[in-house]
Order: structure tokens, then sequence, then C-alpha cells
């Protein structure tokens, strides 16, 4: 398993949202303009990019999700105590 990891998110409140922004993300449209129009995280502005990271540096669930993808694969929503994340691993 990769020691590090590059990532974007979409973060949102309801599982609801998570689920609309997944289909728009089916449908053709653009992770990076999604995050800023949706994200209520602060790296919204940056189109949901998180940078590198490694084990044990985000919660479980998100670390857990984000490691299990391909690089360019979009997640199904997961649920953290902050919310309902749409996680696309980058690099």
């Amino acid at each position: 398993m990769a020691k590090k990891i590059r990532a974007s998110h979409i973060l949102v409140d309801k599982q609801s949202q998570a689920l609309k922004v997944l289909e728009e993300l089916k449908a053709g449209r653009d992770f990076k303009e999604l995050a800023r129009k949706h994200s209520t995280c602060p790296s919204g502005k940056r189109g949901g990019d998180l940078g590198f990271f490694g084990q044990s540096q985000m919660v479980k669930e998100f670390e857990r999700a984000a490691f299990a993808l391909k690089v360019g694969e979009v997640s199904e929503p997961v649920k953290t105590q902050f919310g309902y994340h749409l996680i696309k691993k980058t690099a």
C-alpha cells in the first residue's frame, strides 16, 4: 500500500446532498468545479485538493476509503464526524 497519497474531496452535510453531487460527477461534471460550488470544507476553494497525506493523518473512515481508491476514482459518500465526503484519489 502507498505510504502517501494525494486526494481531493467534496464535503457536504447530508447524504442526500452527497448523492446529488455524485450523480453530477457521473454525468461528467468537473470535480474541482463541484468542490468549489458545494464543499463546506475550506479546501473547496482549491477544488477540494487536500494535498499529499499519509496513514493516520485523516479520520479513520476517510483514510480507509481514500487509500482503497485507484488514482482517478471517486468514492461513494463516506460518512465521518464532519459530514459526507466524496473522495477522489489524484496521486
